[in-house]
């Protein structure tokens, strides 16, 4: 399993770079293309472009930050970096979505002239580019479970709409001259990039706050623990992400209080196998008899203590 992940983890890192040096050498030129041509639709993609490049940038920075090792101030290393970096990644795109939007706003109401075959030209390219980059992350990274790179790629799919956006936006004003067709595609793109957003910070914070994982069923990993055959009870259960795709647990299991020390190391490995199918990697299990002093409720209902020691 440890193979696999640092395997995933190395080819996420090469996808990101490339990806990375595609995207910021045709950020600039569709930058400069979109002065050059007046086009907002351009910009806007050039501005989500930018915001591609740092997210790549933020990416790669966070798998070198998540590959520091464990230490005594940081137990379970800097893995959660890469969440701090998709959640870093979304909120960005709502900005830029939010700006594009108070930019075509201004446009509506004082369209200016386009440049269109340059918009045209330009924002082909740009769709081209786009398509490769996408490709070469679905081909050689993980865009399913990791969120960091999930978020990057989002970041790129959003951006080849804004791309077809310019290319639209292009078309309708060289075939029928309607001005306000290229704030509209802004304001198309701007909302494309608003939901992938929310989605990308959504996803993170909810790692953040300690959620479950989206791929863990609670009420499977309750039952398999549950259906052994020498645990009585399961109580102050917690399944949290450390990072994506890797998954943890914790939880008191009641046995009998005849068990031996090789009775009880063979039902936690037994757990711990029966847990490895349901996408749980870091199994912490601490056994008790019946006579244990804790709430029986199967979820924690543990309160905190105020300072003096005292229950609130």
């Amino acid at each position: 399993m440890g193979h696999d992940h640092d395997h995933t983890h190395s080819a996420n890192k090469k996808v990101l770079l490339i990806s990375f040096l595609i995207i910021t050498i045709y950020m600039i030129v569709e930058a400069i293309g979109g002065f050059l041509t007046n086009s907002l639709a351009l910009l806007a993609d050039a501005g989500h472009m930018l915001s591609d490049s740092i997210s790549l940038a933020i990416a790669l920075i966070a798998f070198k930050v998540g590959e520091k090792a464990a230490s005594k101030s940081k137990t379970f290393g800097y893995r959660r970096f890469e969440i701090l970096a998709a959640v870093l990644n979304g909120i960005t795109l709502i900005v830029i979505a939010l700006f594009i939007f108070y930019e075509a706003i201004k446009r509506f109401t004082h369209p200016p002239e386009v440049a269109t075959t340059g918009m045209l030209i330009v924002g082909g390219i740009g769709l081209a580019i786009n398509i490769l980059v996408a490709w070469i992350m679905m081909r050689g990274g993980d865009v399913e479970e990791n969120l960091n790179m999930k978020g990057a790629y989002l970041h790129v799919m959003s951006d080849m709409l804004g791309s077809i956006g310019a290319i639209a936006a292009a078309l309708l004003m060289m075939i029928f001259g309607w001005g306000w067709a290229d704030p509209l595609a802004s304001i198309v793109v701007a909302l494309l990039v608003l939901r992938s957003g929310y989605l990308v910070s959504k996803s993170g914070l909810h790692v953040l706050m300690e959620g479950v994982p989206q791929n863990v069923k609670v009420d499977e990993v309750i039952r398999i623990i549950q259906n052994t055959k020498e645990v009585q009870g399961v109580h102050d259960l917690h399944i949290w992400s450390i990072t994506s795709g890797l998954h943890a647990l914790s939880c008191h299991v009641v046995v009998d209080d005849q068990m031996t020390i090789g009775e009880s190391e063979r039902v936690l490995r037994s757990i711990e196998q029966d847990l490895l199918h349901q996408n749980i990697h870091h199994i912490t299990i601490q056994l008790e008899t019946s006579a244990h002093q804790h709430d029986d409720s199967i979820l924690c209902q543990a309160k905190p203590e105020s300072s003096d020691g005292h229950h609130h």
